[in-house]
């Protein structure tokens, strides 16, 4: 096939698609017969994404497939055509969602043991509704606990094409530079030294991003507090 309308066949499908598409789906876009090799596939995507090379979108590999994209340097201009603001993500749910994404797999009181506050469930629920995490499996203990990992969708939501591309833990200081369309409301915390059980799209003092990401790679459970008398002081 030549080359030319291939480009003009896979541009047109991704275009149409509103959706990133896989090498086996461009393959299946083509007759046996007619059926260029995967070879020839890859080449056209390569060509294609030269042709966007000074244009204000570009051709992105991410975990589902290829897509046309906005690009970063544009997109707070073309996201003026949408009226209706981005969801808001509390720090608490994005930094359970850096553990998984880490941690991987790993369980929810594996979570709460490293954060030191418990994980509500609604911020699970907006997670797996959002298709970003899913459950892979179960730990092999009394109880059988969920284990969580991320998915596709997160991949192609935060423009990755594998998790290799993350930022390395010693990176990741501010998750409000994780994704410029998360619209991260301030932390909570618990009252009194007991932990909070923290809601979606509500003020909380997490601890800071960049503590969770070093506490990944060194679990401790939190200090026992000593009883205090009435004047403050502990007791021995």
């Amino acid at each position: 096939m030549d080359t030319e309308l291939l480009k003009k066949i896979i541009e047109g499908a991704l275009l149409a698609a509103n959706r990133p598409l896989s090498l086996e789906q461009l393959e299946k876009l083509f007759e046996e017969g007619e059926r260029p090799d995967r070879g020839a596939i890859r080449d056209a995507l390569k060509q294609l994404g030269e042709d966007c090379e000074g244009r204000g979108y570009e051709l992105k590999e991410v975990g589902s497939g290829f897509r046309f994209q906005v690009r970063e340097t544009v997109a707070p201009w073309v996201s003026r055509l949408w009226e209706e603001k981005p969801p808001r993500y509390t720090r608490a749910l994005l930094e359970t969602l850096a553990l998984i994404a880490y941690r991987q797999p790993i369980t929810r009181a594996e979570i709460e043991e490293i954060r030191g506050v418990a994980v509500s469930t609604q911020i699970v629920k907006t997670l797996t509704e959002r298709e970003w995490v899913r459950v892979v499996g179960h730990r092999d203990v009394p109880g059988r606990p969920a284990l969580f990992g991320t998915t596709r969708q997160f991949l192609d939501y935060f423009n990755l094409k594998t998790l290799d591309e993350l930022p390395t833990l010693a990176e990741l200081r501010d998750l409000d530079k994780l994704h410029p369309e998360l619209d991260l409301d301030g932390p909570g915390e618990g009252v009194g030294g007991k932990p909070a059980v923290e809601e979606e799209a509500v003020e909380s003092t997490a601890p800071d991003a960049g503590e969770v990401a070093m506490q990944a790679d060194d679990v401790q459970p939190p200090e026992e507090e000593l009883p205090r008398n009435a004047e403050g002081h502990t007791l021995q």
